[in-house]
């Protein structure tokens, strides 16, 4: 189905104006997944196998939108589909079969708000680079891309190094939680959210579009409340932890 520029504009920024409503809410809400798992939510399932079904249609529908859209696609219009492949291939096909949640289940409302989620995102960026833009191969001098590139690599090296360090720390057949000591932890409580966040504030730079900025303010009201739910969990739990340490940026928050 095709839709109209001003449809498709009216549309992304009725996705925004969501995520900006739900910005503060989620300050008070923390979704009970991971080590905030609660059985208050309703019916559960294992935490890998919801994991994988919550990610999957991101992947299936931006493919989908990306190849059949007729807008021509250049060098550029590639990297930034590898760019996409390269976050959501490592998020649905490995991540969950490295981390260690042996026993641990995820609500069924999580899941399928995460579909909903995930469905969105994908289709506006899969139907803006399939459908309407176009990316000239000069674009890649732009200085927007290039800084838009490089904060996309710095995040995503960030992001995976510290969800490493953190898969880690249960190595041997151990469980439950433990402070994390290295890399950026030692200045913050969640590198790796801040590293995603980087991700997909710099795909939005380098994409210089509508439905880039909103899938990096989306990923910013998603994971800056859940950074300082953990930040805060990490102090009620180990009275040890380190005080001088933020939840998400150095210094500062």
């Amino acid at each position: 189905m095709v839709i109209s520029p001003e449809t498709f504009k009216y549309i992304t920024w009725g996705w925004i104006l969501l995520a900006l409503i739900i910005f503060p809410v989620l300050f008070k809400i923390n979704p009970p997944y991971g080590r905030h798992s609660s059985k208050k939510w309703g019916a559960r399932i294992n935490n890998r196998t919801g994991w994988i079904l919550m990610e999957l249609p991101t992947l299936i529908l931006f493919i989908l939108l990306f190849l059949t859209g007729d807008v021509q696609k250049t060098a550029v219009t590639w990297i930034f589909f590898s760019v996409w492949m390269l976050h959501y291939v490592n998020r649905i096909f490995i991540f969950p079969m490295r981390i260690r949640t042996k026993g641990k289940k995820m609500p069924l409302a999580i899941i399928f708000s995460g579909i909903f989620f995930n469905l969105m995102n994908s289709s506006l960026n899969g139907y803006w680079l399939g459908y309407m833009a176009y990316y000239p191969v000069e674009w890649i001098k732009d200085p927007r891309f290039i800084l838009g590139f490089s904060v996309f690599v710095f995040g995503y090296i960030l992001n995976q190094r510290s969800d490493t360090y953190l898969i880690s720390l249960r190595k041997g057949g151990k469980t439950g939680y433990y402070i994390p000591q290295k890399g950026f932890f030692k200045y913050i409580s969640c590198p790796n959210y801040l590293g995603e966040m980087m991700e997909w504030i710099g795909f939005g730079i380098m994409t210089w579009s509508l439905p880039g900025l909103s899938f990096a303010i989306w990923t910013i009201a998603n994971l800056l409340p859940r950074a300082l739910h953990h930040h805060k969990w990490y102090f009620n739990t180990f009275p040890d932890y380190p005080k001088n340490r933020k939840a998400l940026i150095p210094c500062i928050l």
